[in-house]
Formats: structure tokens, C-alpha cells, sequence
């Protein structure tokens, strides 16, 4: 009778690790089973932060997600060569405009994700001048630019076209993150910065700054933050479509999303937080789609 019992207790065992190892393999394979997507970003603050996000709410609903940082130019002739499926990081109507317009037939518009972005030079509030044309010999005549592949750059260039007071002025190309850290650095030295620089960013929560008057409108007015999908999408993946397509948010929100990874978390973390604080939102995206 010892010995029955025991062998019951042992088999009884051996089930509960069955069970146990069934239900880790269910919850290991839970987030694959609608397939891989593949969403393309520019590594500015901005789209780190907007993607990530995007990418935590369908990997939430099943999907295996990859997020690849690209170049600007590298990004647009990815996405219409369907090497990625979408993105959520285009600044229209003025700075992104040549991609579009090359690439208008291999692509799918699906509208606004946010607006009221912006784009042009700026400054912190201490320097004593307000317009491009007022500049003479501010920060040693350097404008400290990002990537030498971002629109902002050629439209910076031009400037020197257009803005004759720039004559002999130069723009030290680097990127986002460098950007920032000469910012922040010049500041905590009351130093004068001129950086190309672009809203909603968590440095206009960080610091004091204004955007330089843009009279000849290089720049553009107000400008509003796309999403794209490569075609075929919706017939390929109809639900993580539905999701690109409803991803509309606000500037508080992805500022809130920007502060905490430059405060050290982590984009993932951070898309992971924002998403359990606004599960309203997130249920307006997701609609209709089952996890």
C-alpha cells in the first residue's frame, strides 16, 4: 500500500511539471501566434518613444514585433521596398515631403498620429536674440545639427542660401543624442548653443528655450506626425494595420514617454508604463482586434 502511494504521489508529481512546463510553453509562444511585424524608426527621442509604444501594444496583442532603427532616407526606401510593414515617424507636411512624394506609390498614408510638432533652430531663453536673421557671431557661428541624413539638416543648409547673415557660418552634423548632451552641457555653463531642434522633446520640459523667428519660413509652420505602412499590409496583417492606423496620441503623452527614458528607463519600460496608465487610449487603437 506504501508503495501505490507512492507511485501515486509520483505520478501526481510528474503531471504537475507536464502541466506546468505546458503552461510556460503556451505563455512562451502566446506572443507569436499572429505573426511578425516589423516597424522602422529614426533614432530621435521622438520616434523612440512613439514606436516603442506602438510596438508594446501589438506585441501585447500577440504579434512578434521587431523595431529597427534606420536612417531617415534608409527608413523611407525600406518601408516602400516592404522590407519593414510600418512606421509611425513621418513629419509632415514640409519636412518629409521629398519622401513622400518619391516613394508615394509604394506606400500607404494612414494619416496624423500627432500634432502640433515643430521644427527649427533654437536656442535657450538667456541668448539675446529671437530670428535667424539677427544672428551674427552667436556660439562661435556653429549650429550643432543630428543626423547628416535628417531633412532638417538639408533645410538647415539652405539657410546659408536664404539667410545671408549666415555667410561663413558652419552646422557641426552629429546626432540626436549628441545633440542633447552639447545642449544640456552649454547650458550648465550659461555657454550660447544653437542647435536644430524639433517639439514635443523632453528638452523644452528640461530647460528654458525658444525657437528662433523663422521670417523667410524655411522651416514651416506647424507641422503634424504621420504613419505609414508598406501596401499590402492591410491584406497581410489586417489587425496590426487597424492599430497603425487608429495610433493617434498627444504631445503630453509622448513627452511623458521621452521623460522617463532620459530620466535612465528603459524605452521598452517606459512604453510599458505609459501603456498601463492610458489603457483607455490603447483600447481605442486596439478595438476590434482580440488578444
Amino acid at each position: 500500500m506504501k508503495l501505490i502511494k507512492l507511485l501515486k504521489i509520483g505520478i501526481a508529481f510528474i503531471c504537475l511539471i507536464v502541466l506546468t512546463a505546458c503552461g510556460l510553453e503556451n505563455e512562451d509562444t502566446k506572443n507569436t501566434d499572429k505573426g511578425e511585424i516589423n516597424l522602422a524608426y529614426v533614432e530621435w527621442d521622438t520616434e523612440v518613444a512613439s514606436t516603442h509604444v506602438v510596438g508594446q501594444v501589438l506585441e501585447d496583442l500577440g504579434y512578434k514585433v521587431t523595431l529597427t532603427p534606420l536612417d531617415n532616407g534608409i527608413m523611407w526606401e525600406a518601408l516602400a521596398n516592404g522590407e519593414v510593414d510600418g512606421m509611425v515617424s513621418a513629419w509632415l507636411p514640409q519636412t518629409h515631403a521629398p519622401q513622400v512624394e518619391k516613394y508615394n506609390n509604394k506606400i500607404e498614408n494612414l494619416g496624423e498620429n500627432l500634432t502640433g510638432a515643430k521644427i527649427g533652430l533654437v536656442v535657450p531663453s538667456y541668448m539675446d536674440v529671437d530670428s535667424i536673421e539677427d544672428l551674427t557671431n552667436q556660439a562661435n557661428q556653429t549650429i550643432t545639427g543630428i543626423e547628416p541624413g535628417a531633412n532638417m539638416m538639408a533645410t538647415t543648409e539652405n539657410a546659408y542660401k536664404e539667410y545671408k547673415n549666415l555667410e561663413g557660418w558652419n552646422v557641426l552634423t552629429s546626432s540626436a543624442g549628441a545633440m542633447t548632451a552639447a545642449l544640456s552641457q552649454a547650458i550648465s555653463n550659461n555657454e550660447e548653443i544653437i542647435i536644430t531642434g524639433w517639439s514635443p522633446h523632453w528638452i523644452f520640459n528640461a530647460y528654458d528655450l525658444k525657437y528662433l523667428d523663422d521670417p523667410k519660413g524655411l522651416y514651416g509652420d506647424e507641422e503634424y506626425i504621420g504613419t505609414f505602412a508598406r501596401n499590402g499590409l492591410k491584406e497581410d496583417a489586417p489587425e496590426a494595420y487597424s492599430v497603425l492606423d487608429r495610433f493617434n496620441w498627444s504631445a503630453e503623452d509622448i513627452e511623458s514617454v521621452m521623460f522617463d527614458i532620459m530620466e535612465g528607463m528603459s524605452a521598452t519600460d517606459a512604453a510599458k508604463k505609459w501603456i498601463a496608465n492610458n489603457q483607455d487610449k490603447v483600447a481605442e487603437w486596439t478595438k476590434d482586434v482580440q488578444a
